[in-house]
């Protein structure tokens, strides 16, 4: 089973799906993703791209998608799985020394 397979199941499994259906949905879902071969568990090059990127690159990617940002813009939350736009403090002129 693929690694982006594992982790969606597990994901599923850990709110509270059983194994067998977390298997069957996120089968399902890989496939209408495009990151499964259809009727299959293998890869697809566009799934094997994702897998590589690992789950940061994952959550950076879905945001920056949805925000129009960059994905470097992002920063990964891994407790959550999610990824929040990067703020600014720190930079420029802070105006003190």
């Amino acid at each position: 089973m693929p690694k982006i397979q594992e982790r969606l199941v597990g994901q599923l499994m850990g709110k509270g799906m059983p194994k067998p259906q977390a298997f069957a949905v996120a089968t399902s879902q890989l496939q209408k993703a495009g990151d499964l071969k259809p009727g299959t568990a293998q890869l697809t090059p566009k799934g094997a791209k994702r897998q590589a990127m690992g789950a940061a690159g994952r959550a950076k990617d879905r945001a920056a998608k949805a925000s129009g940002h960059k994905a470097t813009d992002y920063k990964y939350n891994q407790m959550k799985n999610t990824a929040r736009l990067k703020t600014n403090s720190g930079r420029g002129d802070s105006g003190g020394m």
